[in-house]
């Protein structure tokens, strides 16, 4: 069934009581009126909930990204480490291993996931991070710099579900 038309009702309240009514009035459907863009999606090996772009921070400063993540930057061996104190943002841009100021990558996990210590970072910039912070929002700027907003970090959820703090709340 292919629909040749859309159907209007129009209401005419403001004639007089013998003309009022409701009239019905068809407009044709034309491609110029609906213009469709597809965009295929590609499905590969990686499952889902790795697809996106990941990464926790802990209170001790490790920084974990996800493989997929690790890749989208270019798999870099390196980061130079930057904060932005007027926006809450922390900065990571992916350089060689050898360059100055480059804090190493190390392999997390066994499922290719990365981290780096920052630790440092933590310190000199006062941050204070009590819980494992998960950046929902974390993209990648431009100039390749990875940004982390701490204004809009969330706690991790594995770090809510952790026996330990599931033991805090059952206590009071």
């Amino acid at each position: 069934m292919s629909m040749t038309g859309l159907i209007i009702r129009v209401f005419f309240n403001q004639l007089p009581p013998m003309q009022r009514g409701v009239f019905y009035d068809t407009i044709p459907l034309t491609n110029t009126l609906m213009r469709r863009d597809w965009k295929q999606i590609p499905r590969d090996e990686k499952r889902p909930q790795w697809a996106g772009i990941y990464i926790t921070m802990n209170s001790k400063g490790t920084i974990v990204l996800s493989r997929s993540t690790h890749d989208l930057l270019g798999a870099p061996a390196a980061f130079m480490l930057f904060y932005d104190s007027a926006n809450n943002t922390i900065g990571l841009k992916p350089t060689a291993l050898g360059q100055r100021h480059a804090y190493p990558l190390i392999k997390s996990g066994r499922h290719g996931g990365r981290k780096v210590s920052a630790y440092r970072l933590i310190k000199e910039c006062s941050l204070v991070i009590d819980q494992t912070l998960e950046f929902p929002d974390a993209e990648i700027d431009t100039d390749g710099l990875l940004l982390l907003n701490l204004r809009t970090a969330k706690i991790s959820n594995r770090a809510l579900n952790h026996p330990t703090r599931r033991n805090e709340h059952t206590d009071s």
